[in-house]
């Protein structure tokens, strides 16, 4: 089943053997993400010995105690920054919590920014010392290999391939290592991330170490998606379905637990939310607008007042 969202090579894209091939990309990975708003992307150009610092790193900031993590949560910024502790996430409409806890790392930007209001300045555990260069090492990563996605998806749908690069490069973007601690009762009413859409424009997944996400397709089925550990699982989010109007689909994914004694193993995984910038307007592409496919959101919408509409809805703010 796997096998039914497809994983490209964006090397075909990066340093194509023909103009050919690269329109050919083009052509499949816009398929894809309208088909499923999911893809696999492989040959990233991410070493793997860079991942694997990084999820030792962060396992060992969630191996701290609960009350030396609990040091680094901000009420009141929507964990924006900093430690969200277990049990407070939950999935829009859902009537029970997510089964993790998170760190959040955004954008390094000058503190006379325009944007310094809605974006805060990082937070970072003294207790690990490493952890600011290898998670900012991996944002930057992330940042500029999502760049690339973006200026795919843009020729796909007839813009210049630059078109996002001006409206991303200050993005209020987030990376979150989670960790979905062993599941140590029985029957319990709670999944480790309840069937949801990302608020953003597209979510890198890096290195999810156990099986458990699941994306549903158009006719309704839950399909696993496990990727190879060289593969970075890319999918579209809800901004970017909207300014898509629709095109590009943001859809509906979860993380089940495991049965037996896989549940009772722990899960660690590193979403990249790519964001647009803070007062990018949201206003739908007109040639995405057909007769067949007539505009649904005739009124725009900046990203962060559509960003603060979404966390109130999931319980963050």
């Amino acid at each position: 089943m796997t096998a039914r969202i497809p994983t490209l090579d964006i090397q075909r894209f990066s340093h194509p053997s023909s103009a050919a091939d690269r329109e050919a990309f083009v052509a499949e990975l816009g398929a894809a993400y309208r088909e499923w708003g999911f893809a696999g992307i492989r040959n990233h150009g991410i070493p793997q010995a860079q991942i694997d610092r990084a999820y030792d790193v962060f396992q060992q900031f969630f191996a701290l105690p609960e009350q030396t993590k609990r040091q680094y949560h901000v009420p009141g910024i929507g964990g924006a920054r900093g430690y969200t502790p277990f049990g407070i996430e939950t999935a829009k409409g859902a009537k029970h919590f997510d089964l993790k806890e998170f760190w959040h790392v955004g954008r390094e930007i000058p503190r006379d920014s325009k944007y310094a209001d809605v974006m805060p300045p990082n937070l970072w555990p003294a207790e690990v010392p490493e952890f600011k260069e290898v998670a900012y090492g991996l944002y930057q990563s992330l940042d500029e290999l999502g760049s690339r996605v973006l200026c795919a998806l843009a020729l796909h749908i007839g813009l210049p391939e630059d078109y996002f690069a001006d409206k991303t490069n200050f993005g209020n973007s987030i990376l979150r290592p989670i960790h979905y601690p062993p599941i140590t009762a029985d029957d319990i009413p709670n999944v480790r991330a309840g069937a949801h859409e990302d608020i953003n424009f597209i979510t890198l997944l890096v290195g999810a170490s156990a099986a458990g996400l699941e994306v549903r397709s158009r006719a309704g089925e839950w399909v696993p998606f496990t990727s190879d550990a060289d593969t970075i699982v890319v999918n579209i989010g809800d901004m970017l379905q909207r300014l898509s109007n629709h095109v590009y689909p943001s859809t509906t994914h979860r993380v089940v637990n495991p049965p037996g004694e896989a549940a009772r193993k722990p899960r660690y995984s590193t979403p990249y939310f790519l964001h647009p910038n803070p007062n990018f307007l949201i206003k739908t592409l007109p040639g995405c607008v057909t007769a067949e496919n007539p505009d649904r959101y005739p009124t725009p919408i900046t990203s962060h007042e559509y960003l603060m509409e979404r966390l109130r809805e999931i319980k963050l703010v």
